[in-house]
């Protein structure tokens, strides 16, 4: 409800992220030289991370060389992170260029990293457009920086 209540106020949450230091309160799990990873606020399903550019880009022909590598780099290391975190069963990776096409922030490229289980899909958002979550933001925040530091020096 709170994503849907939400005024819109035309603010980039990436370049606003990428801005601020309040990475636990923003949910921003790994900065890189080019690009971030941050948790989704309203998943789709726990351990649902985005992975964007510093640099406020719409299109992906417009990411410098070194952006598109970190970007991936950042996809392997989310993979990763994730599996050993919480353990899903496989991933959706994907994203959504321009608003016809489902971005909810058309000029700031990102990409979704979206756990997924066997057995994960239910009734709930089909008939009542209710997502169920079986954890907490938090909890699962911590789970994955417990994996990054697991992880050992940097490794994206």
């Amino acid at each position: 409800m709170e994503y849907i209540e939400k005024e819109d106020d035309d603010k980039c949450i990436f370049c606003e992220r990428a801005e601020r230091e309040r990475d636990r309160e923003d949910l921003v799990v790994l900065r890189g030289r080019h690009a971030f990873v941050m948790m989704n606020r309203y998943p789709y399903t726990t351990g649902h991370l985005m992975v964007a550019p510093y640099r406020h880009v719409g299109r992906l022909s417009d990411l410098k060389a070194e952006e598109a590598c970190e970007i991936m780099d950042l996809l392997g290391w989310s993979e990763r992170i994730l599996r050993d975190a919480i353990g899903p069963h496989g991933f959706n990776v994907g994203m959504n260029i321009g608003r016809c096409a489902g971005a909810g922030f058309p000029n700031h490229i990102h990409v979704h990293m979206v756990p997924r289980w066997e057995g994960d899909s239910n009734f709930m958002p089909v008939l009542s457009e209710t997502k169920v979550l079986p954890e907490i933001l938090t909890d699962t925040y911590e789970k994955i920086m417990l994996a990054r530091e697991a992880d050992g020096p940097e490794k994206a």
